[in-house]
C-alpha cells in the first residue's frame, strides 16, 4: 500500500496559479499510476487528471485542459499539479489518488487527505 499527502492547496485570485504536491510513501512509488480529482461542496467527485506508471501517458479532464499540468518525479516519491489560470470553478478539495492498474480513468485505491483549493473572483 502506498500513503499519499497533499500540500500546496490555499486561496488565490481568479488568473493566479498554484502547485499541488503529494508526497507518496514507500519504495514502490513507481508502480502506481496517479491521478488528481476534486470536489466541489454539493458535488460529486470529478476526474482531474491521470499519470502512468512513468509520465509517458496523461489524460486530462476538458475542464483543466491547457491550465493544468501533472508531473511526477519517481524518485521523489512525489507528484505534481500545476494549476494556472485558476478560475472560482476551480474551487474544490483535491485529491491525490493512486492505483496499481494502468488504466488512468479507472478506479483508484488509494486516497490522500485533500487540501483546499479556493478561488477568489
Amino acid at each position: 500500500q502506498v500513503q499519499l499527502v497533499e500540500s500546496g492547496g490555499g486561496l488565490v485570485q481568479a488568473g493566479g496559479s498554484l502547485r499541488l504536491s503529494c508526497a507518496a510513501s514507500g519504495r514502490t512509488f513507481s508502480r502506481y499510476t496517479m491521478g488528481w480529482f476534486r470536489q466541489a461542496p454539493g458535488k460529486e467527485r470529478e476526474f482531474v487528471v491521470g499519470i502512468n506508471w512513468n509520465g509517458d501517458n496523461t489524460y486530462y479532464a476538458d475542464s483543466v485542459k491547457g491550465r493544468f499540468t501533472i508531473s511526477r518525479d519517481n524518485a521523489k516519491n512525489t507528484v505534481y499539479l500545476q494549476m494556472n489560470s485558476l478560475k472560482p470553478e476551480d474551487t474544490a478539495v483535491y485529491y491525490c489518488a493512486a492505483t496499481l492498474r494502468g488504466s488512468l480513468l479507472g478506479a483508484y485505491d488509494f486516497w490522500g487527505q485533500g487540501t483546499q483549493v479556493t478561488v477568489s473572483s
